[in-house]
């Protein structure tokens, strides 16, 4: 299950469990949306995967307790600021490479 991580870890912005702009790859990185589209080119500086939309769990029991309620998220804050000049590198390596092939 999604840890969902309560914060961006570039800007430490923070990304509640509902947040619509939280993004991450798949080893749950997380970012918020202008730092994964913006800033980090929708290259993870952790893995070098793409992003995608973090789901969102249901804050209400709709089915069998599956809620935020019985499942809550996070509450481990990972700020671990890119190096935004060995990003850069990175990012010229997998610029032209989709997500689904890197």
């Amino acid at each position: 299950m999604l840890e969902l991580r309560p914060t961006c870890e570039h800007c430490n912005t923070p990304l509640p469990p509902d947040a619509l702009n939280a993004r991450i790859c798949s080893y749950e990185c997380t970012f918020c949306a202008e730092c994964a589209e913006t800033i980090l080119g929708n290259v993870c500086p952790n893995c070098g995967g793409g992003f995608a939309p973090r789901p969102i769990r249901p804050a209400r029991n709709w089915k069998n307790g599956n809620c935020l309620a019985n499942d809550p998220a996070s509450t481990t804050v990972k700020y671990r600021p890119a190096d935004l000049a060995a990003h850069a590198e990175l990012h010229a390596r997998l610029a032209d490479v989709p997500p689904q092939l890197r």
